[in-house]
């Protein structure tokens, strides 16, 4: 049986005169090492491409997180500074391989952006700056130069007894990495809550009636999937689900 592939939508970026489609290499190290498949980077050109030809080729889809926010009036909301900065063509892209992937049965991953385009992909809104919302911690990164420091797991979640997430990592607490100034606002119908914070920021969602592995996590588990139990846990079943995917698909 062949490596499963999966689809990862690239940010858009402008670096030395060219305009660069990329993604962090920390998704796609714990793509390859933990969940064990082959990522395949998707620029953000959507009206340039067969997405249906894509989606019949891979056997899932990974949504990174990124510096960038969806734009607010994807959610009906007027956009500020506040919500920048934007990446409208990534927006674009994602929105179709999220609801490609979910409508198709293909395993979804969504992380951090990826968590917060889920919910909007589904109708839900977000907030943002919620550290300046009354009884709400602080989820921003550190203030450090070093990346191990800035995402260096800090704060507890509850994982929602008999949920599908708890089926992977266990019910109960564990502890993650909090990088984020936006989160779920008004939850999509469709998504079920799987775990909070304890200032009750959605930290986790999966996808109601989805025909294979659909979530969305606001936490980084890329980034510790090779040394953290609970993320690697969550790639790990990411790559099964693909790679049940993939012979599902050899055997037609």
């Amino acid at each position: 049986m062949s490596v499963p592939l999966v689809a990862v939508p690239a940010d858009v970026r402008s670096f030395e005169n060219y305009t660069w489609h990329a993604t962090p290499d920390t998704y796609l190290k714990a793509a390859i090492r933990v969940a064990g498949v082959v990522p395949v980077i998707v620029p953000a050109l959507l009206p340039e491409l067969d997405l249906g030809a894509l989606l019949a080729r891979v056997d899932g889809v990974l949504v990174t997180g990124s510096a960038s926010n969806v734009h607010p009036e994807r959610y009906g909301v007027p956009a500020s500074t506040a919500h920048e900065p934007f990446d409208p063509e990534r927006d674009r892209l994602t929105e179709a391989l999220i609801r490609g992937a979910v409508e198709g049965g293909l395993p979804l991953l969504a992380i951090c952006r990826g968590h917060q385009e889920l919910n909007v992909a589904f109708g839900g809104s977000l907030a943002t700056e919620i550290q300046e919302l009354e009884g709400r911690m602080d989820h921003r990164a550190l203030p450090h130069h070093d990346q191990r420091e800035r995402f260096a797991v800090r704060h507890p979640v509850t994982v929602a007894p008999d949920g599908k997430l708890a089926a992977i990592v266990g019910a109960g607490e564990l502890r993650v990495n909090s990088l984020h100034r936006q989160a779920i606002d008004r939850l999509a119908d469709g998504l079920v809550a799987e775990a909070s914070a304890p200032d009750g920021t959605v930290e986790a969602v999966s996808v109601t009636g989805a025909k294979a592995f659909a979530f969305g996590m606001q936490w980084h588990p890329e980034y510790w999937a090779e040394t953290d139990e609970p993320s690697r846990r969550i790639f790990e079943a990411f790559g099964a689900a693909c790679r049940q995917r993939r012979e599902a698909a050899s055997s037609r």
